[in-house]
């Protein structure tokens, strides 16, 4: 038996698509460490809008996660649509020249007044007959009396009939409008308001039952009624199943958009939520109104939404161990230490009070103020073109006469580091909580306070239920009222005064129990005690978000360059130095403005161990989602067309350095004269600096020409119209290159074929000692065989897939895909496996082969010919194509002898080529000149 077959089994399912480094995400990574065989089932999110019932699920490997991405078809909420469509055609009969309700108030009106005015015809009848009676005989008068009866009869009865047409037509109008489409209110019934569930349902349901598990976890109440069917129906097969409830979409009430969604959201809850074997909340209070609203027996299980991140020592700067990150936001803003610092980490929507906070700076004169934020978009870097929002927080800076001590700081580093990660904010003073007061926010603690609190830092805080209750409870921070910026002044003097003493309060117990480690050990206790499995935890690898590198990024990577638009020079953050610094050697190298991957930086440090007379600055022009590489100077893109930044960086260009290493054909003053280094050429001829050029990958390969070569290039998947850019992007920067004459390198050997003929391959360079691995290949019974492509298309994954989950299905192998994995995890991941697959459409190995290489793996790939002629000797990698991946790894898997050997080989490969020495012999000739 194997291991996963020993193990329990648990799935955690979400409606929404998967998203890294979400609860579920988290819930699933713990669950796998903690013993679980797990499988996170999510919706596909790019399938189509049929009805989804011939698409089949998409199986991968997420590290020790099981990822099933399911397509949700929309039957049932076509078929109510359809209902709806008749009950149009119904109103027409029911409701007739009622479509509005204007329409409805006009009828209304004109029936009453024209009962009004017939119910008076029946009194105008007794008035006539009370004055002509006196004058008539007695006969006569009778038979007035008979005439006058028949006319009010006639009037009342008409009064009547008409009276009731109109109150049927009503009771009509008001039974459709209960019924019609865009009703007024729910049914409060989840299976009309939100049809959309029962498509979730027939989708999800039987693929969650397929893979029989021991427990399932409904992460939000769109799935909930799915969790309790499933296991239902598990258990009339026999399979003992129970279920979870995590509340935590529905609770915070993300997960409706509207009122029937909320109505559908509340009914299924009521149906089915005490039939749960165990309920799950975000926190304290909504645990309480669960409890109450639904009469739970047991209270349910709080479980906070922590970052998934580890702490730092408060107030410590920099790295904390080997997984930290390289720089602190105090570096990024370019303070000394002991400048009183505030930080906010969030975005600037008017609900968060950052308006408060500058305005409350001229208030605070020693006080700086950083502002971070994940680099997605929503607030991009100072002065720039970024969301309104900021824009608008920045002008109230300027007015207050404050913008100076206002940091705007993009944080998501190479190390995948996030905005709330404690390492990163540690340097700070005080952590903001201004946010005013939502329903969210009032029953559940903010994540900027946890990662505060884990930080060290203590918190300043607004008038928001949990955050004021968390600091009256621990004494750690000082309340304020959010919409005085008086009162938030105060509050910081007050803090900044005490700063010692509430530091002293943060303590360990404190950030123990807001470590997401923390919340999860509830959870896992919970699993056990539903269940009554006890798992044997086994340590796994962690994937979370992480930008792509050079290799991994190549079309994005090089379309930046023209993109580009703006920028100034700041020291570098992020630069642990490994080549010498600047100064008056023979050769001051300038290396910039791409360093995609740290190339720049790698080559920096190869050149300057093999020459002492070298010494170098690189200079890296960054945009929000830069990874923060590093660098001795750092360039906002978004202020390249200012000409004070211009003007800088031709100082220090043109009076600093002697030669120049150019890469991605980008252009190294500013944009002073345009967006590609063509228009620089010029400028550094006359300064006599000596010039070479360095191509990294799409921004020289033609797509037309690859296409030709290789039957499955890359290009035949690339998206549309990414294609048509390339070619004139390749073509531009060829032409540049010949024109130019200048020395010219590439940094993987297939691209020599889309170069002129002088150009040199200098190979990728990488720290070969520290993926080394010693661990032995293909010992277990089921080789783990890692693929890990940044985008797929790039890497023919969709073609190898099917292979891979096959062997992976049938246990030949347990097959793991990495996407989006930080370089410490995947170091981690690379040295665990005994197989690593590489590219099948570009035909070279990247960087992604050389780490694989270094920690001595048998690496499969395709590789053209060019390849091996570049190089000059053989290349110790299984070169094969995506159709003939199924025998190359079943070789490899039958002679694991020669695998192992294999592997030896591939790591001495490594070392000779990628270790940065042949990098620098390469690069000696231009140095020389």
């Amino acid at each position: 038996m194997t291991l996963s077959e020993s193990r329990p089994r648990l799935a955690v399912i979400v409606a929404d698509g998967f998203a890294e480094g979400s609860r579920a995400h988290k819930t699933a990574l713990s669950a796998a460490a903690g013993g679980w065989d797990v499988t996170l089932f999510a919706r596909a999110t790019d399938t189509g809008t049929g009805g989804g019932t011939g698409d089949a699920p998409t199986r991968s490997a997420l590290g020790p996660v099981s990822l099933v991405r399911v397509p949700v078809g929309d039957t049932m909420r076509a078929r109510a649509e359809a209902a709806q469509q008749r009950r149009r055609l119904r109103r027409r009969l029911t409701q007739p020249g009622l479509r509005t309700a204007v329409e409805l108030a006009r009828r209304r009106a004109v029936h009453a007044a024209w009962v009004r005015e017939n119910t008076a015809r029946v009194g105008w009848t007794y008035a006539a007959q009370d004055a002509e009676e006196p004058a008539r005989g007695l006969a006569d008068g009778k038979m007035l009396r008979v005439a006058a009866a028949a006319v009010r009869c006639l009037h009342t009865s008409r009064v009547r009939v008409r009276d009731g047409a109109h109150r049927m037509r009503m009771r009509a109008y008001h039974w459709e409008e209960r019924h019609a489409p865009g009703r007024a209110r729910p049914s409060g019934h989840w299976r009309e308001d939100c049809p959309e569930l029962l498509d979730l349902d027939l989708a999800f349901g039987p693929a969650i039952e397929e893979t029989e598990p021991d427990l399932i976890h409904a992460a939000g109440a769109p799935v909930l009624a799915t969790a309790a069917l499933s296991a239902a129906r598990l258990r009339a097969r026999g399979r003992r199943c129970a279920w979870v409830y995590d509340a935590h979409d529905y609770a915070r009430g993300a997960a409706w958009t509207d009122a029937h969604r909320w109505s559908a959201g509340r009914s299924a809850e009521r149906e089915f939520i005490r039939r749960a074997h165990g309920v799950i909340a975000p926190s304290p209070e909504i645990a309480e109104t669960l409890h109450t609203d639904h009469g739970l027996g047991l209270e349910p299980l709080v479980v906070r939404d922590m970052p998934r991140v580890e702490a730092s020592t408060a107030g410590s700067v920099g790295p904390d161990g080997p997984d930290g990150p390289d720089v602190s936001v105090r570096e990024v803003c370019g303070l000394r230490a002991g400048v009183p610092l505030l930080v906010h980490a969030g975005d600037a929507g008017p609900g968060n009070g950052l308006d408060t906070v500058v305005g409350a700076l001229p208030g605070l004169p020693e006080h700086h103020l950083a502002l971070v934020h994940d680099g997605s978009g929503e607030a991009e870097d100072a002065g720039g073109a970024g969301d309104a929002g900021w824009e608008e927080l920045l002008a109230l800076a300027g007015s207050l006469g404050v913008r100076d001590r206002v940091h705007t700081v993009p944080r998501t580093g190479e190390d995948g580091t996030h905005p709330h990660d404690p390492r990163f904010l540690a340097s700070a003073d005080l952590g903001l909580v201004c946010a005013r007061r939502t329903s969210q926010r009032e029953l559940t603690l903010p994540d900027e306070c946890a990662a505060y609190l884990r930080a060290g830092l203590p918190l300043v805080v607004g008038e928001v239920r949990t955050a004021r209750e968390h600091v009256a409870a621990h004494g750690a921070g000082v309340v304020f009222d959010p919409e005085e910026t008086g009162s938030l002044a105060e509050a910081v003097r007050e803090a900044t005064a005490s700063l010692g003493v509430l530091m002293r309060r943060i303590t360990e117990p404190v950030r123990e129990e807001l470590s997401w480690g923390h919340q999860a050990a509830g959870l896992l206790d919970l699993y056990r005690e539903i269940t009554g499995h006890e798992p044997v935890p086994t340590p796994v690898s962690e994937p979370v978000p992480e930008p792509e590198t050079a290799d991994r990024k190549p079309e994005t990577a090089t379309l930046d360059a023209a993109a580009a638009a703006t920028s100034e020079a700041v020291p570098s953050p992020a630069a642990p130095r490994g080549w010498a610094k600047l100064s008056s050697t023979p050769v001051r190298l300038g290396l910039g403005p791409a360093n995609y991957a740290g190339q720049l930086a790698s080559f920096a440090r190869a050149v300057c161990d093999a020459r002492p007379d070298v010494s170098a600055e690189v200079f890296t022009a960054t945009s929000s989602d830069s990874f923060g590489y590093p660098s001795d100077v750092l360039l906002d893109n978004r202020r390249l067309n200012r000409l004070d930044v211009q003007l800088d960086q031709v100082r220090r260009v043109l009076g600093g350095y002697t030669h120049l290493l150019a890469d991605a054909f980008r252009p190294v003053l500013g944009t002073l004269n345009g967006n590609h280094i063509a228009g620089d050429l010029p400028a550094l001829r006359r300064a006599g600096i000596k010039v070479a050029l360095l191509a990294h990958g799409s921004e020289v390969r033609h797509p037309l020409r690859h296409m030709e070569q290789h039957p499955h290039s890359l290009f035949h998947d690339a998206p549309e119209g990414l294609t048509e850019a390339l070619v004139k992007k390749a073509e531009r920067n060829r032409d540049v290159a010949e024109q130019s004459g200048l020395p010219l390198f590439a940094t993987t050997p297939d691209l020599l074929d889309d170069l002129p003929p002088w150009a040199v391959w200098a190979p990728l360079v990488i720290d070969v000692n520290a993926w080394a691995c010693d661990r032995p290949v293909l010992r277990r019974r089921r080789p783990v065989v890692l693929h890990a492509p940044s985008k797929r298309w790039t890497k023919g994954t969709e073609r190898v897939l099917p292979v891979l989950q096959d062997l992976h299905e049938r246990g030949a192998i347990d097959f793991r895909l990495a996407e989006g994995v930080p370089w410490p995890r995947m170091r981690d991941m690379v040295r665990d496996a005994d197989i690593v697959v590489d590219q099948f459409a570009v035909g070279s190995y990247g960087t992604f082969g050389c780490e694989g290489m270094a920690a001595g793996k048998p690496v499969v790939a395709f590789l053209s010919e060019a390849v091996a002629k570049a190089v000059g000797s053989e290349v110790p990698v299984v070169n094969t194509t995506a159709e003939e991946l199924r025998p190359a790894l079943e070789s490899l898997l039958d002679d694991r002898e020669e695998a192992a050997r294999l592997g030896t080989a591939a790591a001495d490969f490594a070392r000779a080529h990628h270790d940065g020495r042949r990098t620098a012999q390469v690069l000696n000739r231009f140095l020389s000149s």
